[in-house]
């Protein structure tokens, strides 16, 4: 956390003068003025983490900022002056105590937008009538309903819906061409699902708590081991809290219980109990450190896709086997009753030199309707695009980019699992067999 005192200091000594990025973290009870002093540079603004209630009324003076962020302050409304911001492309306010979100708050340029674990009960009607909105993350919130609006928003791709109130899934939804990343748990959507099977439950106080190994959107892994001292060393996923970005945490573990095991996937072994705070883990195997997340996160830039190391290529024979390897677990998901809902690259364990791969993280997976059987094969289609996008993704690192017969019909097949209609993609398991021939 940054000292905004000492970072006003800077401010008005004009040390700052031409930034283009102002971290303002930590007590702040209003927006200063001096932050209207860089107006023809600023582009990101971070005002995570202070007691702001509401935004000057002349943030559209800010006429380059592209990134706002806002989340963990007391606002009781989306700050209307934001629809001034001519430039504004990423809005994040997560964590807040938003009731209220005005149709004029959403400035035209919106690309993101994060109003994760608040209080929104309606959003605006007009939201889907943002053309470049492309990812739109609401879990945690009240909603029990979406705006007709959004069927129209054609360059949406990732949508969290999940820790809601939504009695029933729109049709239009799982039909916008270009969605790929859905999340709904959480909602009394009142289908009829796959049963889970139990896990083994061992206490907190059975554990001891080793090296920090990684973090995500929902949670901290650590290595454990068990206070006996027997069994192999394992490794502990422990949630952050009662909402992430993703979902629940016991939505995750449902999703894990109805999977269960496979060998491309990184699955629990025993849940965890006993906590001191009450937080909800699960054990894991200790995956060998020969294994790296294929990529990083989407970055500010990039929104909805993944960073790959500049310096990765790919030969071309590896291509065909990690593109079946990582369709072959989608499709195990799939027949389990339970789409990914976020399969991307940094889920995605591998080792460079085998190419093995190992898919992890079900935050943002959903259990499928069994009573429903078209909108489950329409939700399993969305899988099915992130699949495509991501071998996509991988081709372009080809070296060369030949590699013959083999990987010109796996570009074939990638084009028909990314085509905007979602009922001619095939399925997962179609992909397999084909990738299998």
């Amino acid at each position: 956390m940054t000292d905004p005192m000492s970072t006003l200091e800077q401010l008005r000594r004009g040390e700052l003068a031409g930034a283009r990025r102002l971290d303002l973290c930590g007590g702040l009870e209003q927006v200063p003025e001096d932050v209207f002093a860089l107006a023809d540079s600023l582009e990101v603004l971070n005002l995570n983490g202070n007691r702001l209630r509401d935004l000057p009324k002349d943030m559209g003076r800010l006429h380059r900022l592209r990134v706002l962020f806002c989340s963990g302050n007391p606002f009781e409304h989306l700050p209307e002056s934001l629809g001034d911001c001519g430039s504004l492309e990423m809005v994040g306010f997560k964590s807040c105590q938003i009731g209220v979100v005005p149709a004029n708050a959403l400035p035209m340029p919106l690309r993101w937008l994060i109003l994760t674990d608040n209080r929104i009960e309606r959003l605006p009607a007009s939201l889907g009538e943002r053309p470049r909105l492309q990812k739109l993350m609401l879990a945690g919130n009240r909603l029990q309903a979406l705006p007709d609006s959004l069927a129209d928003a054609q360059a949406l791709e990732l949508l969290r819906l999940s820790a809601n109130d939504l009695p029933m899934l729109p049709d239009w939804l799982p039909r916008l061409p270009k969605l790929a990343w859905l999340a709904v748990s959480g909602n009394p959507l009142g289908w009829e699902t796959t049963r889970p099977t139990a896990l083994p439950l061992r206490h907190w106080s059975e554990l001891r708590l080793g090296t920090r190994l990684g973090e995500g959107a929902s949670g901290v892994i650590h290595r454990v081991e068990f206070v006996t001292g027997d069994g192999a060393h394992l490794a502990l996923k422990l949630f952050r809290g009662a909402v992430t970005s993703d979902g629940r945490p016991e939505d995750e573990l449902l999703a894990h219980r109805c999977v269960g095991p496979h060998p491309g996937l990184c699955g629990p072994v025993a849940e965890v109990a006993g906590h001191p705070e009450g937080a909800s883990g699960m054990l894991l195997p200790l995956l060998p450190p020969d294994l790296e997340n294929l990529a990083d996160p989407p970055s500010f830039e990039t929104c909805t896709r993944d960073v790959y190391d500049g310096s990765l290529v790919l030969p071309p024979g590896a291509v065909g086997p990690m593109a079946l390897a990582l369709a072959r677990v989608l499709a195990h998901m799939h027949r389990c009753g339970v789409p990914h809902g976020d399969f991307y690259a940094h889920n995605v364990l591998w080792n460079r030199q085998t190419h093995r791969l190992v898919l992890s993280d079900l935050g943002g997976a959903t259990l499928l309707p069994l009573d429903r059987p078209a909108l489950a094969r329409a939700l399993c289609s969305l899988d099915v695009r992130a699949w495509g996008i991501l071998v996509e993704e991988l081709l372009a690192r080809v070296a060369g980019q030949d590699g013959g017969d083999r990987l010109d019909r796996l570009r074939s097949l990638v084009n028909d699992c990314v085509q905007a209609d979602p009922g001619r993609r095939p399925a997962m398991a179609d992909v397999v067999s084909a990738l299998d021939g």
